[in-house]
């Protein structure tokens, strides 16, 4: 057990992260220190104990199945964070320009919560989502996420407020702040949900298809949100279907042309 022990810990002192394989008693203490300790399917209950990972069928050839699985849980953790840096720096930083621009706020308290609602089964839908496991060992490049995910979160800010001025010049909403509330709902509302696209795919967002449970969560809030629009509800006026037909065509261009170019250009660098 000694002896076992001490190779994974040196093995870790030089930089190595360390995959032990064992199913004794006197494989636990090595199981435990390296950092991912694998059972086997006989393994003893003290060996289950100690490792991170236990086998359910005989052989090791489980491990590479292992490996995929943990890879693709790695781009869809990247996915998420990616995809709540630029979300929250689109609704915060929107709402108080904004606020400070035109001297009121451009959506209701109600509204936002209603989106947070919504959008809320698709961030739950990305843990389904299809993903590349990749072929070499991933790494956290944190700066570089976050990197990439706030400079598509100040782009979304632009764009909203290209938006927010073709609204006030074509459909007058600074006389109506009711119907600029359902208006900046909806800019905010299908900005979200087309960037789920452009980010759960570090290359060009046609490159794999979502999940049958993303792709569902995002049509039917898109459905939800367009009828909530048309007909209304209490804390949402409604506006003619003209002003949310603008809305997810604009949406849609910059975020799977424009944006998606964007990230696929700083992705590569």
């Amino acid at each position: 057990p000694e002896d076992k022990y001490t190779i994974v810990k040196n093995f870790q002192a030089k930089g190595h992260m360390v995959g032990m394989t064992g199913d004794g008693v006197n494989d636990a203490p090595a199981l435990r220190q390296a950092e991912v300790g694998i059972a086997v399917s006989n393994a003893t209950d003290v060996a289950k104990g100690a490792a991170s990972v236990v086998l359910t069928n005989e052989g090791l050839s489980n491990i590479v199945d292992l490996i995929k699985i943990g890879r693709m849980m790695f781009q869809r953790i990247n996915t998420w964070i990616l995809n709540k840096i630029t979300r929250t720096i689109l609704k915060t930083s929107f709402i108080v320009l904004a606020f400070l621009i035109i001297g009121k706020y451009v959506v209701s308290a109600s509204a936002m919560l209603l989106m947070i609602f919504m959008t809320d089964f698709v961030k739950i839908s990305l843990s389904t989502d299809n993903v590349r496991w990749s072929r070499k060992p991933d790494i956290w490049n944190i700066s570089g996420l976050v990197k990439v995910a706030v400079i598509l979160g100040l782009i979304m800010v632009a764009e909203a407020f290209g938006l927010l001025y073709i609204g006030f010049n074509y459909f007058n909403l600074m006389a109506d702040d009711q119907a600029l509330s359902t208006f900046s709902f909806e800019t905010l509302f299908y900005f979200a949900v087309f960037s789920i696209f452009v980010v759960r795919e570090s290359r060009h967002f046609w490159s794999s298809k979502p999940s049958k449970t993303l792709l569902t969560a995002i049509i039917l809030d898109m459905m939800v949100a367009t009828i909530i629009s048309m007909v209304g509800i209490p804390g949402l006026k409604a506006i003619p279907l003209i002003e949310t037909l603008s809305v997810i065509a604009y949406s849609f261009i910059f975020s799977l042309i424009v944006n998606d170019l964007i990230k696929f250009i700083l992705v590569k660098k």
